[in-house]
């Protein structure tokens, strides 16, 4: 059995300002016995201004949020899931990454993740995303291998492009993470259910860690994320729900009910090829 923390954030648009809480509740998730501890997509900040995020915005080896929750994971001797860091690349157009990172117990960096599905809708007249534009998307799915479980790393939008799952699934995923920002009017109308089907699809725990509320910004408009962190078992109950507050979740865990949830409907095994449309 594993205790999971899901860490639900209200970030603003600067690191510095950001990390003390996320720390504080790395402590009380650890103290609370939590063996992984999820933290969302953007944990270091939520910005709507480019150059604001140029400005702040650290390389991997340099970011403080990076190294400070790399030190708490060391310090308490668990894994530590960083949702999402918003990360200076050297790629030539200069655009961000947008990075998942799995933190062992030592401190050292078991797997990292960059988001392949950029979030580039218009969700209303005045809800425009344009992620690609700051961001450059990932290209390779991610499986880290822990005593815990193997987990599949995944973020936010990707939720929406099931193939990714299904691939993770099987190649030997037992856990799945979500972590996500996600936009207040898709998540009140999508998110359950997405995470859900995610669950019930791949038979495998799915964790979502995710932002809420409204997200001040000194550059900007500011942003309204769902919140509703989940956690969901592999036959589709949701096990946690943390409503649109800031805080901890805490949920046990059993990797047997991935076997018996894929025993019942064994879907992962019965792929046919098809010709068409």
């Amino acid at each position: 059995m594993t205790r999971a923390a899901l860490i639900q954030l209200t970030v603003g648009d600067d690191p510095a300002a950001n990390l003390p809480g996320t720390v504080d509740l790395v402590r009380r998730a650890a103290a609370a016995g939590a063996d992984l501890i999820l933290t969302p997509e953007c944990t270091n900040l939520l910005s709507s201004s480019r150059s604001h995020q140029r400005a702040v915005l650290r390389h991997e080896g340099d970011d403080p949020t990076l190294a400070a929750l790399r030190e708490e994971a060391a310090r308490a001797g668990v894994w530590l899931l960083v949702g999402s860091l918003g990360l200076l690349t050297h790629d030539g157009d200069g655009r961000f990454a947008n990075r998942s990172l799995l933190i062992a117990p030592d401190g050292t960096l078991a797997a990292r993740y960059d988001k392949i599905h950029m979030f580039d809708v218009n969700v209303s007249e005045t809800e425009v995303y344009r992620e690609s534009e700051g961001y450059r998307p990932g290209g390779r799915a991610v499986l880290a291998d822990t005593p815990l479980g193997r987990i599949g790393l995944t973020v936010c939008y990707d939720l929406r492009f099931p193939h990714l799952y299904r691939v993770l699934a099987q190649a030997g995923a037992q856990i799945l993470t979500i972590p996500a920002a996600f936009n207040h009017i898709t998540g009140a109308a999508h998110w359950e259910v997405l995470i859900r089907a995610r669950a019930i699809e791949t038979g495998c725990f799915v964790l979502a860690p995710a932002q809420t509320g409204l997200h001040p910004e000194t550059h900007g408009k500011g942003r309204r994320t769902h919140g509703h962190s989940l956690a969901v078992a592999p036959w589709g109950e949701v096990l946690a729900d943390a409503g649109s507050e800031p805080g901890l979740t805490l949920v046990e865990i059993d990797l047997a009910e991935v076997e018996r949830a894929r025993g019942r409907v064994p879907s992962l095994s019965h792929d046919r090829p098809f010709e068409g449309p």
